[in-house]
């Protein structure tokens, strides 16, 4: 048996048990989550639903209630639906690194090319990340602002509802679906990796580290006032978002996820057994909370590890159920 088909053995032994209280595994950490109002439960349990060697990121629920995620590693865009069953939804997304979808069916992504920072061919990577749109059709968005500069490594989209994405690199930016890039916020004071747009699309918010900044968005998809929205209690490492029907907040760090009202009042935190980096609610009815998390366990039962100088890109997949539902697909 090859070693991912034994690790994928696990995943699927752990979707089998459901609800049920699963073991602490090896590299976990033992969590208890207390309630917060009109958002969890307490005593709400995290089982784990996907596992493997290769990453899972940028993900996003799908009308079906499946999950969508990316896999640089595989250059694929993958589909986890809601029997467990993983498949590869769209091929040849070169380096792919997350993926976001609107209400209209657009699948939008960013494509890292040859950016992986192990990569031995890194000095020599010569095709430029871009934004794609994947589905309906395929085309490339845009590949450089528009004095010529490449885009760098891409972190994170969220598609606009209009064809076009915000995204992050360094900075945030936002490009129209003709391919114009226009910059919201860049700058040594900033750390952006994840993003995200309200409900209404009239809020976009951008993690920056120990916070999240807020930003007024014009019809047009121009930016103002920007300000912090939020800080995460003292925690560090904001990294993805999503929204749920209420215009609450969601945001990975570094102790799991961070939960914060429309306002930007810090309600609480829902600890997550490995550090979570992207998030989206799927699932029945949109009451499912899904997590992704830097971490596994291999088939010898152990935390998995690569010799030095190999990255380790094992991840593994949590839900928990929820008492609100998300927000499916962005405002047009």
């Amino acid at each position: 048996m090859r070693i991912r088909d034994a690790l994928l053995g696990l995943g699927a032994a752990v979707v089998a048990a459901g609800a049920q209280a699963q073991p602490v595994l090896p590299g976990e950490r033992e969590v208890s989550v207390t309630a917060i109002e009109g958002v969890v439960l307490a005593g709400a349990r995290w089982r784990r639903v996907w596992t493997d060697y290769e990453t899972a990121d940028g993900i996003v629920g799908t009308p079906d209630g499946g999950l969508l995620f990316a896999q640089e590693q595989t250059d694929s865009v993958r589909k986890l639906d809601t029997r467990g069953t993983e498949t590869v939804h769209v091929a040849n997304v070169y380096g792919a690194g997350a993926v976001s979808l609107d209400a209209d069916g657009r699948l939008l992504a960013v494509e890292r090319t040859c950016t992986e920072p192990l990569n031995p061919e890194l000095e020599t990577c010569a095709e430029p990340p871009r934004i794609v749109q994947l589905l309906p059709t395929r085309r490339q968005i845009a590949a450089a602002h528009p004095d010529g500069r490449g885009l760098g490594r891409l972190n994170d989209l969220i598609a606009d509802g209009k064809g076009g994405a915000f995204f992050t690199s360094g900075g945030a930016y936002h490009v129209t679906t003709e391919g114009l890039v226009t910059t919201v916020v860049e700058g040594p004071d900033v750390r952006t990796n994840g993003i995200m747009l309200s409900p209404d699309g009239r809020v976009l918010y951008v993690t920056n580290d120990t916070e999240v900044l807020a930003f007024d968005v014009a019809p047009g998809g121009t930016t103002s006032n920007r300000r912090v929205f939020a800080r995460l209690d003292g925690d560090r490492g904001g990294d993805g978002m999503a929204v749920d029907s209420s215009g609450r907040l969601y945001v990975t760090a570094n102790e799991g996820v961070h939960v914060i009202a429309p306002n930007g009042r810090y309600l609480g935190l829902i600890p997550t057994p490995r550090r979570p980096i992207t998030l989206a609610f799927s699932g029945p009815r949109k009451r499912t909370l899904y997590v992704a998390c830097m971490g596994a366990v291999g088939p010898d039962g152990q935390q998995w590890t690569t010799p030095e100088g190999v990255r380790n890109t094992a991840m593994t997949i949590y839900a928990i159920d929820m008492l609100t539902p998300g927000v499916q697909g962005r405002p047009k």
